[in-house]
């Protein structure tokens, strides 16, 4: 049976990841925010990719309400985001035109915000998707990312499909299709070189062109 739908990741599958110190200068905008002025580089590295717990204790510190923190992270990330895709620093690769010639639904599921996919929709050239989601600016958002399958399950269900692709480039997309029992495709783009996955992708491609020639 081939796939019936192809369901992306953003960042590095997509479109080019945020380059890391236009983050890092949000997360420090964020902090300056809710009046924390010199942040340490462990607090600032937490806020990049935090779990819950890990952002509650840097919030407790600050004898911050993580909530508002993390809020203001959020509002900060996304802005910073906005302005990169504005500018054209933040821009989709080549290949993306190959999803043009895909006949199936087709789908985004991303660890970034649901606000900046939809601005990367805005400023990118990419084909129409059917359905897509980024993580709730939220501390329920925080704990629904990859790898746990909370998006990727609501967008195979919006699909109405029985066998999807997921097509990402890190541990977490493998993790989240392999929590669902669906397959994983891992692109090796030019900054995942060198990056080891614990568990085997059910393919690794070079190019999104090479999806064409997968099952279908």
């Amino acid at each position: 049976m081939g796939y019936d739908a192809f369901v992306f990741d953003n960042d590095g599958v997509l479109t080019r990841p945020t380059d890391r110190e236009v983050l890092v200068e949000a997360i420090r905008a964020a902090f300056d925010e809710v009046g924390v002025v010199e942040p340490t580089s462990d607090e600032v590295e937490t806020l990049l990719g935090p779990d819950i717990d890990s952002l509650r204790t840097v919030a407790t510190d600050r004898e911050l309400e993580p909530e508002t923190l993390w809020a203001a992270r959020e509002r900060a990330a996304i802005q910073a985001q906005l302005e990169e895709l504005k500018s054209g620093r933040k821009q989709s690769y080549e290949d993306v035109t190959a999803l043009e010639r895909l006949e199936e639904p087709t789908a985004i599921v991303s660890n970034n915000q649901h606000e900046t996919i939809g601005n990367i929709l805005d400023h990118c050239s990419l084909a129409p998707f059917d359905v897509w989601y980024g993580r709730e600016p939220t501390l329920e958002g925080v704990e629904r990312k990859k790898p746990e399958p909370y998006y990727l399950e609501r967008a195979i269900d919006d699909l109405g499909v029985e066998n999807p692709i997921y097509v990402g480039d890190s541990r977490v997309d493998v993790a989240a299709a392999d929590a669902l029992g669906i397959d994983a495709a891992f692109v090796r783009r030019d900054h995942r070189r060198g990056y080891e996955l614990p568990t085997e992708p059910t393919y690794e491609i070079d190019s999104l062109a090479e999806l064409r020639e997968l099952p279908r």
